[in-house]
């Protein structure tokens, strides 16, 4: 693996698990008061152009860590909804 190949994936780990505290927090408390509807939304819709960019450019650190991105992102959208 080289190093660009190294710095993807590390970059891809660290910014798509970062979305976990928040999931984890709003599973345990069921409270999604302080988050914004219009910026998950907005944010999710980013993320999904980067999984088809990523898709198209065959980068596959963009690919795997904006498709989980994306799941956490419209998980915590959908408790949004639903609270």
């Amino acid at each position: 693996m080289n190093l660009e190949t190294i710095l993807g994936y590390t970059a891809a780990v660290l910014t798509t698990f970062s979305f976990l505290p928040q999931a984890i927090r709003i599973y345990r408390t069921k409270n999604t008061n302080a988050i914004s509807f219009w910026m998950y939304s907005i944010f999710s819709a980013g993320v999904f152009l980067w999984l088809i960019y990523g898709v198209l450019i065959q980068a596959w650190p963009v690919v795997i860590a904006n498709a989980i991105t994306l799941l956490l992102s419209l998980w915590i959208l959908w408790m949004k909804i639903n609270e």
